[in-house]
């Protein structure tokens, strides 16, 4: 996968007709320092929900880098994991919570309070993920799942951590949607 993913953004003109409103690469793209070869392009944010639909849209993803939607929000995003590298495998706890923090989620980062994996992080997030090409393994707490071109995840806000084992880039489509662990599961986390 390049860093450019074309997005077509399609809208209504003054008396209705669907039109398309842009055509070419989606402007936000995100290279992780900590991360070499991590990358990710935002695709569209909403921020309520319902989404408001307008005639022709602003561009939603300008401005800082999110990991996670705003309330009540969404993100669609593609992300390219590079084969993992020891400098990630050997990641002591500041660096790890560095990484979460050039992707906007300093909190997020569970490296150091269990897990088996430096980028272990957890969201308050329900996440449909599509494997578009290549492998790459899930790691919740105890598990390790293999997943590889058309399986689909969906997590409810687990801990978790993404692991390229493969020597290919691995390229994933995520739909991130805000969520609200409820008080029983809260207490147990």
């Amino acid at each position: 996968m390049e860093n450019h993913i074309r997005r077509v953004v399609t809208g209504h003109d003054k008396n209705g007709k669907a039109t398309v409103i842009s055509d070419g690469p989606a402007p936000f793209v995100h290279n992780n320092p900590q991360i070499s070869g991590l990358s990710s392009t935002d695709i569209w944010r909403t921020s309520d929900m319902p989404a408001t639909i307008v005639a022709q849209h602003d561009e939603t993803t300008l401005g800082m880098r999110r990991q996670l939607p705003t309330q009540n929000g969404t993100i669609v995003r593609i992300t390219r994991f590079p084969p993992e590298t020891e400098e990630v495998h050997d990641m002591i706890v500041e660096e790890a919570r560095g990484a979460f923090k050039a992707l906007g989620n300093e909190a997020g980062s569970t490296f150091g309070r269990g897990g088996q994996h430096p980028l272990m992080h957890r969201t308050e997030t329900i996440d449909c993920t599509v494997i578009l090409s290549g492998e790459i393994n899930l790691l919740p707490d105890d598990t390790d799942i293999f997943l590889k071109t058309g399986d689909v995840v969906v997590q409810c806000g687990t801990n978790h951590a993404w692991n390229n084992r493969s020597d290919q880039n691995c390229c994933v489509a995520f739909v991130l949607i805000d969520g609200k662990f409820n008080g029983e599961l809260r207490e147990t986390l």
